[in-house]
């Protein structure tokens, strides 16, 4: 086993981070195309504008612990990190160097249009804003995947050469956008709105809730879908799953990944959804509770990155 981390912290922070942004703008994007179906009501614009505020932060910064990784404050040689744009082929970092480059322009020029204070549906940035939103969709999902195609593109890495990778890193993505949406609602919400304000932010918080559980428990579907992969196959591969089920990693995974980041949100959640969903209660979440829920599952977003990435390098490499 090899123990020494080629890639460390700022990747792991760049994996997070990237895929954070990601969905907060699928997100956003899908929440302002629906045009408040699905229960969004007349909020669905507020929800729409915080995954806008979001989704271009965690990507720009998550870049910067790449550039970073890259060692140029090492050597002195700032600029070291324009030679991804020099070469331009078929390779996931020359693909993922554009890709990114694309989505933050994007991003921004979204964002941009919920800048103004009066920002609502129908004004002046409205065309812009949609013909945005469009584009954010499909880059948005193709960031959140490119962050599991570029793992999954090592062969010598047994941990990572899996095809479930990507959709494990879409779907964890999405949830975590979620989650960030969820969190910037609770820290900005104001307690003395009216009573259909109130009313109308609490069903949009329904209906973000009750996708984040569906992405919760789709995300353990896809996780035991890895694992079972990897069983399945002999050798290497196997080897490599088992440091995260009962090896170096195991705590990390089942506590934090799986206890911490999934289990405990979902059920949290599913105390609050289930009464409105079968019995038509209203929807009220404690402010703690639209805290820390999404706190947690962002903590199990980056937990999942940071296992993922040690696992890989700790278990490999082996012949091809």
């Amino acid at each position: 086993m090899n123990e020494e981390l080629l890639w460390g912290m700022p990747v792991v922070a760049y994996l997070f981070l990237a895929g954070v942004g990601a969905g907060a703008m699928t997100v956003s994007s899908s929440v302002l195309l629906r045009g408040g179906g699905g229960g969004f009501g007349g909020h669905h614009f507020d929800v729409a504008r915080y995954g806008a505020f979001l989704a271009p932060i965690p990507v720009m910064l998550g870049c910067a612990m790449l550039v970073f990784d890259l060692g140029s404050f090492q050597t002195g040689h700032w600029f070291k990190w324009l030679n991804l744009y020099m070469v331009i082929n078929l390779s996931p970092m020359s693909i993922g160097t554009w890709l990114l480059t694309l989505f933050v322009g994007v991003s921004l020029i979204y964002a941009y249009t919920f800048w103004p204070r009066d920002a609502a549906p129908g004004d002046r940035y409205d065309t812009l804003r949609k013909a945005a939103a469009w584009v954010g969709v499909p880059l948005g999902i193709a960031v959140a995947v490119y962050t599991g195609v570029l793992l999954g593109a090592m062969p010598s890495r047994p941990f990572w050469n899996s095809p479930i990778l990507a959709m494990l890193f879409l779907l964890s993505s999405i949830s975590t956008g979620v989650a960030v949406i969820m969190l910037a609602r609770a820290v900005a919400h104001k307690r003395k709105l009216g009573a259909e304000d109130q009313v109308h932010y609490h069903e949009s918080g329904y209906i973000l809730t009750a996708s984040d559980v569906l992405l919760i428990g789709f995300e353990i579907m896809v996780i035991f879908l890895f694992l079972m992969f990897a069983h399945l196959t002999v050798g290497d591969v196997r080897h490599a799953v088992s440091v995260i089920l009962s090896g170096t990693l195991a705590n990390q995974f089942w506590f934090w990944v799986v206890l911490v980041g999934l289990v405990v949100p979902a059920l949290v959640e599913l105390r609050y959804v289930i009464p409105r969903l079968l019995y038509h209660h209203a929807f009220a979440v404690p402010r703690g509770i639209e805290v820390v829920v999404p706190i947690a599952v962002l903590v199990g977003g980056f937990m999942l990155r940071y296992v993922v990435v040690v696992a890989g390098q700790i278990t490999g490499p082996v012949g091809i």
